[in-house]
């Protein structure tokens, strides 16, 4: 690997949840929200349940050879992570964060699952990167070897994505 594109790759991991954290941790202005905006969790949940549609075929697809239809499913699985990142930058870019509402055992079992859900979001990008790099350059090897972190990782985060989605909805403005 060329020591631009790994550098590359460190930047663009520390700089997603560095900004995510920004903009999660900042003031926000309650004036002059787009009634738009809101509709923005929706659209990520459902982002995140075709990210994970999209793993599980890409899965299927590599272990029934199926090399083309991998690689169809895997970039665009990609492409939708990249969509949802931009959109979930958007909305808590502009309106306050929802704080859970639920009760007793299922608040604990929301607050476990929403921080593993970002930290392994946070972990999950430099390994999706490398993974990406490696396909993208042929180096199968490579490959194989970081999607073994990666792809698990992935999937737990994007399924757990919704499922944070799920639980925290009826307490949406």
């Amino acid at each position: 690997m060329k020591k631009s594109h790994r550098n590359w790759i460190i930047v663009i991991s520390i700089a997603i949840p560095a900004l995510v954290g920004y903009l999660i941790y900042r003031p926000i202005a309650e004036a002059g929200h787009d009634n738009w905006v809101y509709s923005l969790p929706h659209l990520n949940a459902w982002l995140n349940a075709t990210t994970s549609l999209l793993l599980l075929a890409g899965l299927y697809f590599i272990k029934t050879g199926r090399i083309n239809q991998h690689k169809f499913c895997m970039l665009a699985a990609f492409t939708l992570g990249c969509i949802f990142l931009v959109s979930y930058i958007i909305y808590h870019s502009t309106v306050p964060s929802t704080s859970y509402g639920g009760i007793g055992l299922i608040r604990n079992l929301y607050y476990v699952l929403l921080l593993t859900h970002i930290l392994l979001a946070i972990v999950v990008v430099p390994f999706v990167l490398l993974a990406l790099y490696h396909a993208l350059k042929g180096n199968v090897p490579s490959h194989k070897k970081i999607v073994k972190i990666a792809y698990p990782v992935w999937l737990y985060v994007s399924i757990s994505g919704v499922l944070v989605y799920l639980m925290i909805s009826p307490y949406y403005h």
